[in-house]
């Protein structure tokens, strides 16, 4: 963890997008046992435990935001699959994206259902999270160090 933590704070982001990275993976190692029960049902025929430790890592952060709720979930999963397809196989991406696309579902179901016609806005949203303003509501990139 303190490896991850370093690579983030070495990283050349801006600091809001930093502090961001910080929090979301504080938030996906602190509710991880939550976030590979939801993934292991939805992780046909895989056990978690065999998956790539990228792969299962990718999904872990990806679930746990996807159970916050601040970013739009097609973002999640797009982030996803760019790291997926960035640091892991070939056929990575495509099965973190079938996963995630069932765990949103999962996640969106539980959400309370709103009735009535949508409230427009009486002022203008606040930004989701920190690193909105700088990177558009997107984790910020991380390239591989090599």
């Amino acid at each position: 963890m303190d490896l991850v933590r370093q690579f983030l704070d070495d990283s050349k982001e801006q600091p809001p997008a930093i502090a961001a990275a910080h929090k979301l993976l504080a938030e996906a190692y602190a509710r991880r046992s939550d976030c590979d029960e939801l993934l292991a049902r939805h992780a046909k025929h895989w056990d978690l435990s065999r998956l790539a430790l990228v792969d299962r890592n990718i999904l872990r952060l990806a679930a746990s935001e996807l159970r916050i709720g601040q970013t739009p979930p097609k973002v999640v999963i797009t982030e996803a699959i760019q790291l997926a397809r960035e640091f892991s196989t070939s056929e990575s991406p495509r099965f973190v994206n079938g996963v995630l696309d069932a765990v949103m579902r999962e996640v969106q179901a539980a959400l309370p259902q709103r009735t009535g016609p949508p409230q427009e806005p009486t002022e203008p949203p606040a930004s989701p999270n920190p690193q909105s303003a700088q990177t558009g509501g997107r984790m910020p990139e991380i390239r591989n160090p090599q």
